[in-house]
């Protein structure tokens, strides 16, 4: 793989990974009433049909006598190996497949479906021909024929050994990293702190700082809700904390309990509640009037919320600062996502949740995974099967299967909030009170990712046209995770940066500066200058204001 970066990302927001995970996997792509009225309306067309017949009959006989110019896009993986251009048998083998899925993904355009039922049908055509591919087939796959001959057939013992293995446990796609990979709290999640608060829903981890001298407002992360906190501590050398700690920051970070059937009513409200315990609970430990906040993703959403909280009720002078990285407020445009994800289909996922007392991260995982099936299942199906190979470790993609569940009532609010986009139209609250974002006052660091599928770059823009304050908006290269895990020294990366945030992102995009490198240092620096006088870098282990109740990483995150 040229960069496994790219291979945990998906093209879906979090509502529709949200509803569509209680059906599961490849059940929640298989094509539902759009595909009876694209079938009705080819029949309507029968000249459209016979026109694209004769094209594809026409491509067809090229590819026999070998004059056909079809080639796959540079970017296309699967055909990599020199034998599907010097083979003549599997030159048209592939060739006749991406003829043939052409002509398919043609007719959906010719059609000229609604816009949300054209979207439906495409995603279903589009993944029955990836799967269709001859690259997935072990008689043709020229890599797999190789290995049979190296190996003397032992790859495909090994890979049949792998399949059943992958089928017979959740989520059932193929494993794209080994379990036991790495250590959480050794080769992941491994900053040196100390758990200073424990709750029912969450620990605080308190990081030791590394440098003379700390800013005093202290900053809190709040993680998604969906996987475990670590994506933004991981191996040594590509962990914010270890960066931000570095750099003289206090970093406090809520880990959320991995919840079970027990936690099935906990909802916005629980959670909002936990953020401002952790809040107070990192001022009263740092000896500091105000904190700096970092939600990620459906953290951020919940962190937005609860700004909007502490702004009503006379509480926003107690933020210094509030960053957000790869969060969506603003579910207006859903794109092909809202088109896939209806009223109906979101309130059966409500109710599949609340049968079962919470979602399960594994059946997310799965759903993840057949919205870029080329990426996620057939490019390990090959590795992993035909090639009768282990996959290669990769802390991104452990985190990534090192899933948590979601408590029915949280998994519920999300997708209401998403269905009604309520943080823009209202209706939407927390903790008793009415969340209108424009009364958050306080100045705002809002990252997206420029490749980021699961929350587009011009959705995580909005927000800046949300908030009160002054916003800093950063567009980072990469998508969903490697627009976060993005370390300094990675020479391949870079981001726009602009204060002025004109309504029009393609206008801010335009206007904006290029900056090569890492967007951490600029986060530092901007948080730096709301956080506070330098003083001396405490003694977290004291006890003094908050009692050590263990060593980082803490409990809950190894909680399965």
């Amino acid at each position: 793989m040229a960069d496994h970066d790219d291979d945990v990302e998906a093209g879906a927001p979090l509502d529709l990974l949200l509803a569509e995970a209680t059906r599961g996997g490849w059940r929640s792509m298989l094509p539902r009433a759009s595909t009876v009225r694209f079938a009705a309306a080819l029949a309507r067309r029968p000249e459209t049909v016979v026109r694209r017949g004769r094209g594809l009959v026409a491509e067809l006989g090229r590819i026999v006598v070998g004059t056909s110019t079809t080639e796959p896009e540079a970017r296309d993986r699967r055909f990599s190996d020199d034998a599907w251009s010097g083979n003549p048998v599997l030159r048209r083998a592939m060739q006749t497949h991406l003829a043939v899925g052409h002509a398919a993904e043609a007719l959906v355009e010719d059609v000229e479906l609604p816009e949300a039922d054209a979207q439906r049908v495409s995603l279903s055509v589009s993944n029955a021909v990836d799967a269709l591919a001859p690259s997935n087939n072990p008689l043709l796959n020229p890599r797999a024929l190789k290995a049979v001959i190296d190996t003397g057939g032992a790859n495909m013992v090994t890979g049949v050994r792998n399949l059943v293995r992958d089928v017979a446990t959740a989520p059932r796609v193929p494993r794209m990293v080994e379990p036991d990979a790495f250590d959480v709290g050794r080769d992941l999640a491994a900053s040196p702190g100390v758990v200073v608060l424990r709750t029912p829903v969450f620990e605080l981890i308190r990081y030791v700082p590394t440098t003379d001298e700390v800013r005093e407002a202290p900053l809190v992360v709040v993680p998604p809700t969906i996987n475990k906190y670590y994506v933004v501590d991981l191996a040594p050398g590509r962990s914010l904390v270890e960066y931000l700690v570095g750099e003289g920051h206090q970093v406090f970070m809520i880990s959320w309990r991995n919840p079970d059937v027990r936690h099935a009513s906990w909802g916005f409200d629980t959670y909002g509640a936990a953020i401002v315990e952790a809040l107070d609970a990192a001022r009263e430990a740092a000896g500091s009037t105000r904190t700096s906040m970092l939600g990620l993703c459906s953290g951020g959403i919940l962190s937005a919320m609860v700004l909007a909280h502490l702004a009503a009720v006379g509480e926003q002078d107690r933020i210094a600062a509030a960053a957000f990285s790869v969060a969506v407020l603003d579910h207006a445009d859903g794109g092909l996502p809202g088109a896939l994800l209806t009223p109906a289909a979101a309130e059966a996922a409500i109710r599949a949740s609340a049968v079962h007392g919470y979602l399960d991260g594994r059946s997310l995982a799965e759903v993840f995974a057949w919205l870029r099936p080329n990426d996620l299942i057939w490019n390990y199906w090959v590795e992993n099967y035909l090639l009768g190979r282990s996959p290669k470790p990769f802390d991104v993609l452990f985190w990534n299967a090192d899933t948590t569940r979601m408590p029915a009532g949280l998994h519920r609010d999300f997708i209401r909030l998403a269905q009604r986009n309520a943080l823009v139209e209202g209706g939407a609250d927390m903790l008793g009170t009415p969340v209108d974002l424009s009364v958050v006052g306080v100045d705002a660091y809002v990252t997206a990712g420029s490749t980021d599928h699961l929350c587009p770059w011009q959705g995580c823009y909005a927000t800046s046209r949300l908030l009160g304050g002054k916003v800093r908006f950063v567009l980072s290269s990469g998508g969903h995770i490697a627009s976060i895990v993005n370390p300094p020294g990675n020479t391949r990366t870079h981001f726009r940066v602009g204060d002025h945030t004109p309504g029009d992102p393609e206008g801010w995009s335009a206007a904006a500066e290029r900056v090569e490198g890492s967007w951490w240092p600029d986060l530092s620096a901007w948080l730096g200058e709301r956080s506070g006088a330098e003083v001396p870098a405490p003694d977290v282990r004291d006890g003094v204001a908050h009692p050590v109740l263990g060593e980082a990483p803490g409990s809950y995150v190894r909680a399965t």
